[in-house]
């Protein structure tokens, strides 16, 4: 099957606009009369659900951030009350009060609808047996994939994240077709799997790996497909949002994002001004759906660009690019902005170096210091301090040509950097300690 809902897949765009217009109308006057905080922020902007009629006047509305649904914990954003919920999934609150959201059963039916369109755009129904290697319970990962994966006909194995060789013998004896994880994860089932002297490629049936949760790169990409045999997938989404919701296609050629359930913007972080089409900026959504907890104009806080025009598929909803990091994971480096991803896509292009690094920035006598830790591979480890200083140079002047900012390598031993079955933590900032 080549699309899920060929209707609205492929819909004409004037006539997708139209069925938005419509739908942000609809969502206007359902917050306005059901959401105390958006009445609020509404009435405080001087707009009325009448003043919203076309999609350019989304403009006019605010923006909402993470820190509203923080601040209106755990429940003061909803606009249903909880005998009508039938879940709850909740952030983990690292860097404050945790996000809850609740789900309505056409939440979750929109949920599982929107991943159906998205498995089935990369390939993936019946016959498939897909490995789930997200964590369940409070995290969407997990069960955003499982209904996902149950809703396309496929048979879902649910392992959860962690205990990797049960995991590569299950994925052996089952014959797991697609496997569904962080980067990172797929990374370190594929070192754990050599260690168990089983290569992913030949020895298992795996053809599809969906990857997500936290960035990568094209670079990493290609390494992960060159060492494993799959065809890797991005997919995104956001807790708030519902959890995973949106994949490629099968030409790997940017997200789709369904735009009869959602409304996409592209905006300058610093001035809040849209951005035209393949810049760069700030990802804002708000959802035209959800009856649960509706967000308007939504700063998601993820760095990417719009497409709008039709896809090789043939599907003409809008689509973004490969997600390149967040707003917040930039480190000023002596004044100059970095991102975690340029370091990622720099280092996958030298074949001396492997897949795990760790950035760290110190502050020495009032002066910002970036070291690079990464790891080795096997073939070019080497004991002479010669060759390690060589490939060290060479690493640190790649990394400057494309950083403007002097950074320190240092290599080291294939297996020394921390390992995660989660979202990998490739920075530690000592400046903010």
């Amino acid at each position: 099957m080549e699309y899920w809902d060929p209707h609205i897949e492929r819909m004409p765009i004037d006539e997708l606009r139209q069925l938005q217009e419509h739908k942000l109308k609809q969502l206007l006057n359902y917050v306005y009369n059901h959401s105390p905080f958006y009445k609020k922020r509404l009435d405080d902007a001087g707009i009325k659900p009448e003043d919203i009629n076309s999609l350019e006047d989304v403009k006019k509305i605010p923006f909402t951030y993470k820190q509203d649904l923080r601040d209106n914990y755990p429940t003061g954003m909803f606009c249903v009350p909880n005998t009508q919920l039938v879940r709850f999934h909740a952030s983990s609150g690292t860097s404050g009060k945790p996000t809850v959201v609740g789900y309505t059963r056409n939440d979750i039916n929109g949920w599982a609808n929107s991943l159906a369109r998205a498995l089935t755009s990369i390939g993936i129904g019946r016959g498939d047996n897909m490995q789930v290697s997200y964590g369940y319970g409070l995290f969407t990962g997990g069960l955003g994939l499982h209904y996902g994966a149950e809703e396309v006909s496929a048979s879902v194995l649910p392992t959860s994240a962690g205990n990797t060789g049960r995991q590569i013998e299950l994925m052996q004896d089952l014959g797991t077709s697609v496997i569904a994880c962080t980067p990172s994860y797929m990374l370190y089932m594929n070192e754990a799997a050599k260690k168990m002297n089983i290569n992913i490629k030949k020895d298992t049936d795996l053809k599809i790996g969906i990857l997500g949760a936290e960035p990568w790169s094209e670079e990493m990409r290609k390494r992960i497909e060159d060492t494993t045999g799959i065809k890797a997938y991005d997919i995104f989404g956001t807790s708030e949002l519902s959890g995973p919701l949106f994949t490629e296609c099968k030409y790997q050629d940017g997200i789709h994002i369904w735009a009869d359930q959602f409304l996409v913007e592209i905006i300058d972080p610093d001035t809040g001004k849209a951005l035209p089409d393949g810049e760069r900026g700030e990802l804002v959504i708000t959802t035209l759906s959800k009856e649960a907890l509706p967000l308007i104009r939504y700063r998601v806080g993820d760095l990417t660009a719009l497409n709008s025009e039709p896809c090789e598929c043939g599907r003409t909803h809008p689509r973004i690019t490969r997600i390149t990091g967040r707003v917040d994971d930039m480190l000023v480096v002596r004044g100059v902005n970095v991102f975690p991803g340029q370091i990622e896509a720099v280092l996958m292009n030298i074949p001396e170096v492997g897949e795990h690094f760790q950035i760290i920035v110190d502050r020495v006598n009032e002066m910002d210091m970036m070291n690079v830790q990464i790891e080795m591979t096997d073939t070019a480890f080497s004991d002479k301090v010669n060759d390690i200083i060589s490939l060290e140079k060479k690493v640190e002047s790649a990394l400057k040509s494309v950083l403007n900012v002097s950074v320190k390598v240092e290599l080291v031993e294939q297996g020394s950097l921390p390992r995660t079955v989660g979202k990998s933590k490739k920075v530690i900032d000592n400046r903010n300690l």
